[in-house]
């Protein structure tokens, strides 16, 4: 795995939704390597430990990494709290991303909340080839699904209460429907929950899926043991690291 550490300036910073920010960094040597759902570590000013946030956006031409987050705590809002000009303390790019599949020919995207941003990337690979299934609490949450209009995807939006999108309740619903036509492979981030339902469902309509996990993590790079999962692999279980192992895992290894 390779990974650079550095401080890289912020060229575009914009307000999504309430709480939730979009920051592009100014960094051509990690741009250049990073792929599909990696993730950077940011370590905010006058903080100890340093904040995973998936990457969201990559353009190796213009050498900049796009980043999509809430603010959940004190140095998340240290995160937030920064402008255009200023710089990031970020390593990047960590992790083992989304596999890659030239060949597919329909793929679905399901994102959950914050986990729609690493759904943006493999949105640009597939374009037209992708649906991208997003799910979000209530209309005050949705987000970036103009950004994967954009790259051709398909979007289908759901909400729990109903108050925006296409369908009210959650992903699985059109998910089950999307298999049923025929697809070649789903990737999905977010909740646990989330993940646990479309690993289930893609498991029994025998469809290849991956899923990325999110962790508390101290270091990022495998060396703390801090983000540990259980995984199972040709019958044997092992603890392996979301930060160095993962973030993306085949669903059917992991061991909800």
């Amino acid at each position: 795995m390779k990974y650079l550490q550095g401080n890289y300036p912020i060229v575009h910073k914009q307000a999504l939704a309430k709480d939730v920010y979009s920051l592009t960094v100014l960094c051509p040597e990690i741009a250049e390597i990073a792929c599909p759902g990696q993730f950077v570590h940011i370590l905010p000013k006058g903080f100890g430990l340093r904040r995973p946030i998936s990457i969201a956006g990559i353009d190796k031409k213009k050498g900049t990494l796009r980043i999509v987050f809430v603010i959940k705590h004190q140095g998340t809002q240290a995160i937030a709290d920064l402008n255009q000009g200023d710089y990031l303390d970020m390593i990047a790019p960590l992790g083992h991303g989304f596999t890659l599949l030239p060949d597919a020919e329909h793929v679905v995207l399901v994102g959950g909340g914050i986990g729609v941003p690493p759904m943006l990337p493999l949105a640009e690979y597939y374009g037209e080839k992708a649906a991208a299934v997003s799910g979000f609490r209530t209309f005050q949450q949705v987000i970036l699904q103009e950004d994967l209009q954009a790259y051709g995807a398909q979007t289908i939006c759901c909400t729990e209460d109903g108050s925006a999108g296409d369908v009210k309740g959650f992903v699985t619903a059109p998910l089950e429907q999307l298999l049923s036509e025929g697809v070649d492979a789903v990737f999905a981030c977010g909740s646990i929950p989330m993940l646990r339902a479309v690993a289930e469902i893609c498991m029994r309509n025998q469809t290849y899926c991956e899923v990325s996990l999110e962790e508390r993590m101290a270091c990022g790079v495998g060396a703390c043991l801090g983000c540990a999962c259980k995984i199972k692999k040709d019958g044997q279980e092992e603890f392996l690291h979301v930060c160095k192992n993962g973030p993306v895992f085949k669903a059917e290894e992991v061991c909800w």
